[in-house]
């Protein structure tokens, strides 16, 4: 029913284990995290300052979550718009935030970082142009041949080096270390529990990233047990069912997230 690319590491040793980690997938909402990342790097070196304001206008705007719905102009200090962008993926708040950092500076930093196969075309503008035909005008076999759909032609990475990028964030080694934490704690306060969370206890603190689009859910994140040990953790899901409500597609990547998890903790 679903097709499910997984990766899992210990963040501070050297355990890990995955299935189909290293194929080429979509992340959608997950360059999100490589947005942060950068605009936390640049904060940290001081060539930008978290309390600079940028205005979110209609042209940024699909309609959607946070200042993508707002009936009027926005403006925002950067370190809001992160905020906005990663607790609940408002796409109108990653744009405005990627023009200021740089899409090229993002890129530039996934190559420093050793991630050769993630690789950003754009922000959420320039997925939506990929759709290629008004919403309205939607089929079944339109979305399924839609390049927003296919890791060969939109933004991708692999389950593997999302983990990598998790791991680095979280050893303060994809940044300076102030960079590293505000990451850490803007993606402690995503508001989304239905997919990794689901499938770990109250006690076990998750940070994560969701992404969707039609038949692509996604989640990747960082699990933290009451004993010290850290994970990361990241579950692609591809599905035939180009519906946004899944319940049941949500939950399996809850259950992937914790059988990997499970195997580290027992290995």
């Amino acid at each position: 029913m679903y097709e499910i690319f997984v990766h899992a590491r210990d963040v501070d040793g050297e355990a890990e284990t995955g299935e189909r980690a290293d194929d080429l997938v979509v992340l959608a909402s997950v360059f999100k995290i490589p947005v942060v990342l950068e605009y936390a790097r640049q904060a940290a070196k001081g060539l930008i300052e978290r309390t600079e304001r940028l205005t979110v206008t209609e042209r940024d705007k699909d309609g959607g979550i946070g200042t993508s719905g707002c009936a009027d102009d926005v403006s925002l200090t950067l370190r809001d718009l992160a905020h906005f962008m990663m607790t609940m993926s408002d796409n109108a708040a990653t744009d405005v935030l990627l023009r200021r950092v740089g899409c090229d500076r993002v890129n530039a930093t996934l190559r420093e970082l050793g991630l050769e196969r993630t690789h950003l075309i754009g922000g959420c503008a320039e997925l939506f142009a990929q759709i290629g035909f008004p919403l309205e005008e939607i089929t079944d076999d339109l979305i399924r041949d839609c390049a927003v759909r296919d890791p060969e032609r939109t933004t991708s990475g692999t389950a593997r080096e999302m983990t990598t990028l998790l791991g680095l964030i979280w050893r303060d080694e994809a940044g300076p270390a102030e960079a590293c934490a505000e990451v850490r704690t803007i993606m402690g306060k995503q508001v989304w529990p239905h997919r990794l969370a689901s499938g770990f206890p109250d006690e076990v603190k998750v940070s994560g990233k969701t992404g969707t689009l039609w038949g692509v859910r996604n989640e990747v994140g960082v699990v933290e047990y009451p004993d010290g040990k850290r994970y990361a953790v990241a579950v692609f899901l591809r599905s035939g069912d180009f519906g946004f409500r899944d319940p049941e597609a949500d939950r399996a990547i809850g259950r992937a997230a914790r059988e990997a998890v499970d195997r580290l903790r027992v290995s």
